[in-house]
């Protein structure tokens, strides 16, 4: 069992319990489609550690079956009143800003406790785990600071939770079915069919170059695929290892972080990362469904040429 099972345990219980109030909407017509699409999503993160991946993946069938037949439907469950609403934020003014503040604050104080943290000549959770174990821990501590500070009770975060993830639908399955998606090109070659390729396309004796392309590949494969984290292993395995640090001899450390941001450049400049630029745009009823990335397409850019310069900067430099 791994630390990261608290992290699974938590999300299939939020999970677990839109299933739950979606099931008991009678006034929805889809009620029990998206209490099943909730379900089975829970399921996954509550028992994942423990399904055979074909049970895992006849589960993600299932799930894309009901959401892509007929849809799940419009969300059933209604907000507060918008008078209701500023009244309240009138009320607590910027103590509303407490809880999410908690989150960062506990997150790093909480990631810097737990890597030092030894039980029995063990570490209590492995380093590459503390960050998202911390990352936990502050949500748990946020939520029961907020529930102090407005005092309502534990059932409104699970409703409001379960209004949240209605609005957002299907889509919130997606950076999960994308990163699958990025290890399962990896695994078919694609990386060395990108890696054959690059000989041709680019001078890779030269160290920039070789960088550039690094970077911009990340954000266009980004751009096609919707997600940094399914570009990440392709673009990895076909430019970085092999010509970033095994013939320029980078640091993989930096080119992993750098590449990633360069990567969230083209995030900024996709439909595809529907659940980023396409939800924001639904949820705030904006007139341009596409407006959102209309505006960050300028800093999409500007990002990615100062990535590329970082990069090219600290990366061969030892």
């Amino acid at each position: 069992m791994s630390a990261l099972d608290f992290i699974y345990w938590l999300l299939g219980l939020m999970f677990a319990a839109a299933a739950w109030f979606n099931l008991k909407d009678s006034g929805n017509p889809k009620r029990y489609k998206r209490a099943s699409f909730w379900g089975l999503y829970a399921v996954t993160f509550l028992a994942g550690t423990w399904l055979p991946p074909f049970v895992t993946g006849c589960l993600a069938i299932a799930m894309a079956l009901l959401a892509g037949i007929d849809g799940l439907g419009k969300a059933g469950a209604v907000e507060a009143a918008p008078e209701q609403r500023r009244v309240a934020a009138a009320r607590f003014g910027n103590k509303l800003f407490v809880p999410a503040l908690l989150i960062p604050l506990v997150t790093v104080a909480g990631t810097l406790i737990l890597q030092e943290t030894v039980t029995r000549g063990q570490p209590l959770v492995a380093a590459k785990d503390a960050t998202l174990v911390a990352l936990g821990i502050a949500v748990l501590v946020a939520l029961a600071v907020g529930l102090w500070m407005l005092r309502q009770p534990f059932a409104v975060p699970l409703t409001e939770s379960r209004r949240l993830m209605d609005a957002v639908g299907a889509v919130a399955v997606l950076p999960q079915l994308l990163a699958v998606l990025g290890a399962m090109f990896a695994l078919a070659g694609v990386g060395k069919i990108v890696a054959a390729q690059a000989g041709w396309f680019i001078p890779v004796e030269n160290d920039f170059t070789v960088v550039l392309a690094y970077c911009a590949g990340m954000a266009l494969f980004t751009l096609i695929m919707g997600n940094a984290f399914a570009a990440f292993p392709v673009m990895t395995a076909g430019i970085g290892l092999p010509l970033i640090v095994l013939k320029h001899h980078g640091d993989p450390a930096v080119m992993g972080a750098i590449g990633m941001l360069a990567g969230y450049c083209g995030t900024l400049m996709t439909p595809l990362a529907a659940n980023f630029n396409i939800v924001p745009a639904a949820l705030l009823e904006l007139p341009d469904q596409n407006g959102v990335i209309k505006v960050q397409i300028p800093t999409g850019l500007a990002l990615l040429v100062v990535n590329t310069l970082l990069m090219y900067f600290l990366v061969f430099r030892h």
